[in-house]
């Protein structure tokens, strides 16, 4: 592809992630998590003038002028999947490192922003935008219980398969026993490599890729679950899962 500078970062997106480096969200994914209603924050960060000339729908207003002092604005839940925009990725990624430092682990700017957006034939509108965060997590359809999901890592039954839905540089710190890896954005294209014959419980680190999964594959037919928690996997295999 004719890049010559390529660095290969060893620790995976979880050390990238804590080192607070930016993290980007497409375009498709917030469309997605928009489209199955996924519970989320998403920051308009450009002056509130603009943003009532056409913003994404349900976006808040919180101009980076002003993003400092709004900590006390941001939802109780660390875990709130938060994403920030502006007219293009440099703006929301300033504004990432704010609400990254607060200690938001699912934090990400759009990539390309409000434009990118717009390429892709999302809904913009104008007028009023809200100032106030609203993140109420929702029960979520077809979420397995943790005690339900550690005893299918630990027992392994046959008629069940955990599919981990991270990307390969986070698997590569370590998997579960006996679970396949595919990352959430490869699943579409590779449906003939996960078993019909059995339910399949997906898992990512915090459980927006395993809901995203999980959609796809019941949308396909498949019996599915997913874990809808934190997990950490040691490179042995050991995990801790928590949940707020």
């Amino acid at each position: 592809m004719g890049y010559t500078r390529v660095k290969v970062y060893l620790d995976g997106m979880p050390a990238w992630k804590k080192a607070g480096n930016a993290v980007l969200s497409s375009t498709k994914n917030l469309k997605e998590m928009m489209d199955k209603d996924i519970p989320n924050v998403l920051i308009d960060v450009r002056p509130t003038a603009e943003a009532k000339k056409g913003h994404i729908q349900g976006a808040v207003s919180i101009p980076a002028s002003e993003l400092a002092k709004a900590k006390d604005r941001f939802p109780g839940s660390k875990s709130a999947p938060i994403i920030l925009y502006g007219t293009d990725t440099k703006a929301a990624v300033e504004a990432f490192k704010t609400v990254r430092g607060w200690g938001y682990s699912n934090t990400s700017a759009l990539e390309g922003g409000l434009e990118a957006w717009k390429g892709i034939g999302g809904l913009v509108v104008s007028g009023d935008v809200g100032t106030t965060v609203v993140y109420v997590p929702k029960p979520r359809p077809g979420a397995i219980s943790i005690d339900d999901f550690k005893v299918v890592a630990e027992t392994l039954p046959a008629g069940k398969l955990i599919l981990d839905v991270r990307d390969e540089d986070e698997a590569m710190q370590g998997m579960l026993k006996g679970a396949l890896n595919i990352p959430g954005g490869d699943i579409k294209d590779r449906l003939k490599d996960i078993p019909r014959d059995k339910e399949i419980i997906t898992h990512c680190v915090t459980g927006v890729r395993a809901e995203m999964a999980y959609n796809i594959l019941k949308d396909a037919g498949y019996k599915v679950k997913f874990l809808d928690a934190d997990i950490k996997i040691d490179k042995d295999g050991k995990y801790t899962i928590t949940k707020e």
